[in-house]
C-alpha cells in the first residue's frame, strides 16, 4: 500500500484547508447560478491550492472548484492529495464528477471537509462514504 493512503489530517491541517476553502469562495464566478464554492486541496508535499467554481453561459463550459483546486495541483507537480475541503453557503457536497477526480489523486481514503456558510465544518468524511463502490485506476487491465 502506498504511503500517501491511509490519511489523517491533523487539527492544523484541518484548520488551513478549511480557511482556505472558505476564504476562497467569494472569488467565484457565479453569474447564472448564483452559487458560489470554494475549496482546498492539501497536496502530499504539504503545499495547499485553492479554487473556486468558474461558469459559463454554456453550462458544460463551466467547472467545480473542487477540479479547479485539484487540477492547479496535478499542474504544479502534486498526483497525490493528502485532503479536500469545500465551502458553500449551505454545505454542499461535491458534485458526481468531482467525486471521481478526487478519488484519482485522492484514493478512497481521502479525508474531506464540507463547510456551511460561516467556514464551520458542518461535516467531515472520507471519498469512501460519498463514492461507494468506486472505479480507480487499479480496476483497469494492465
Amino acid at each position: 500500500m502506498a504511503s500517501w493512503m491511509n490519511k489523517k489530517l491533523t487539527q492544523k491541517q484541518k484548520k488551513m484547508l478549511a480557511q482556505a476553502a472558505h476564504n476562497v469562495r467569494g472569488e467565484a464566478y457565479a453569474p447564472y447560478s448564483r452559487y458560489q464554492v470554494g475549496a482546498a486541496v492539501l497536496a502530499e508535499d504539504g503545499q495547499i491550492y485553492s479554487g473556486v467554481n468558474i461558469e459559463n453561459a454554456a453550462y458544460p463550459s463551466s467547472i467545480c472548484a473542487e477540479r479547479v483546486a485539484i487540477f492547479k495541483a496535478v499542474s504544479n507537480g502534486n498526483r497525490r492529495l493528502l485532503g479536500l475541503a469545500v465551502s458553500t453557503a449551505n454545505g454542499g457536497a461535491p458534485c458526481g464528477g468531482c467525486r471521481q477526480v478526487m478519488r484519482e489523486f485522492g484514493g478512497t481514503d481521502l479525508p474531506v471537509l464540507i463547510l456551511d456558510g460561516e467556514g464551520k465544518i458542518a461535516l467531515e468524511t472520507s471519498l469512501a462514504e460519498l463514492l461507494p463502490r468506486s472505479f480507480g485506476p487499479e480496476d483497469l487491465a494492465s
